[in-house]
């Protein structure tokens, strides 16, 4: 149980914890210090807890065998009135969180690479093991983010410079957006085991472009 903490759950909440600290850190630097003010620049896991995203949705994963873990962090509070440029600002604090995964993913494999000068073959394993997690987790957040479904950032860096009544619409419906990812997660792959059929399309994205990205940095 203590080495799944360790090796499985620390480099996921450093991950999700990391990925809104960034959305924080660059709404600051273009303007808006909404997040500052609320204490969400912290690394303290408890201010970014959020009860689905950070708790229940790795359980039900993790209880569905879906192939892949993943969750978020409770956003960040944004005000993009405040933003220096309100355009570009909010594509920019959008993916910010996604460029930071892929930041982590990067410095995780330059890491790996220093793992075999380790003398002791016991830390060897146990750095190899924590910084291919750092790698993957990193990497199917960046990927399940740069979904163009809200809330998630994806959404806001296709079409959240769009000053248009639709994009907005598109943009504010978030439940829906959530609705929508446990449908594709959770009850299409249900429906389509009924029928005889993989519908796991979730799990063909996320696995797939994972595996593939990971194979160019490991």
């Amino acid at each position: 149980m203590l080495s799944d903490l360790v090796l499985k759950y620390i480099p996921l909440f450093l991950a999700i914890i990391l990925h809104e600290v960034a959305h924080g850190y660059m709404a600051l630097w273009m303007g808006d210090d909404t997040a500052q003010k609320k204490g969400r620049l912290s690394l303290n896991p408890v201010s970014h807890i959020d009860l689905f995203g950070t708790i229940l949705l790795p359980l039900m994963l993790w209880i569905a065998n879906a192939g892949v873990i993943l969750g978020w962090a409770k956003p960040v509070p944004i005000d993009f009135r405040k933003l220096k440029n309100k355009t570009k600002g909010v594509v920019w604090v959008a993916a910010a969180g996604i460029l930071m995964n892929i930041w982590l993913a990067l410095i995780s494999a330059l890491i790996l690479l220093l793992v075999p000068f380790i003398p002791n073959a016991y830390w060897q394993m146990i750095f190899n093991i924590f910084f291919l997690n750092m790698i993957v987790y990193n990497i199917v957040i960046a990927l399940f983010n740069a979904l163009p479904i809200p809330p998630l950032d994806g959404s806001k860096i296709l079409f959240g410079w769009i000053n248009k009544p639709w994009a907005v619409s598109y943009l504010n419906s978030g439940k829906a957006g959530l609705a929508a990812v446990v449908i594709v997660i959770f009850i299409l792959p249900e429906i389509g085991n009924a029928f005889g059929q993989d519908w796991n399309l979730f799990r063909y994205y996320i696995i797939g472009a994972t595996r593939f990205l990971t194979s160019l940095l490991v």
